[in-house]
């Protein structure tokens, strides 16, 4: 077998191992037999092997969106949570940082100081 068909025969059985395992690498190249390094080249010099490969974990990327789905339909708290922090951030769904959180809450010691200080003045 020459290189070409060999590489193409590879390219071909690493694909389909992808689907296979959903997308995992390292999976795939064990399946086939190749490191892991001959994955990359194959995606980093092969324009169609890269678009097929980013198909594959599209589709893999999908079935995990509607895993997610059917757990918040079935009222898993924490999938809708994290549901919310990551797709529904433009609402409001986040958590703060801690720096977020320390200078927010500077933020309210001083207000506060401010405050006191105004209403002492009054007296």
């Amino acid at each position: 077998m020459n290189k070409t068909i060999k590489t193409q025969h590879n390219k071909k059985a690493l694909l389909e191992a992808m689907e296979k395992c959903l997308g995992v690498i390292t999976t795939a190249c064990k399946i086939v037999g190749l490191n892991r390094s001959t994955f990359y080249d194959y995606y980093n010099n092969d324009p169609e092997f890269k678009k097929q490969a980013d198909d594959i974990e599209n589709v893999v990327l999908d079935f995990a969106e509607s895993q997610l789905h059917k757990q918040i339909k079935g009222g898993n708290p924490a999938s809708t949570i994290f549901f919310l922090k990551t797709k529904g951030k433009n609402r409001g769904y986040f958590e703060k940082t801690l720096n977020e959180n320390i200078n927010s809450g500077q933020l309210e010691i001083k207000v506060s100081k401010k405050l006191n200080d105004a209403l002492s003045d009054e007296e």
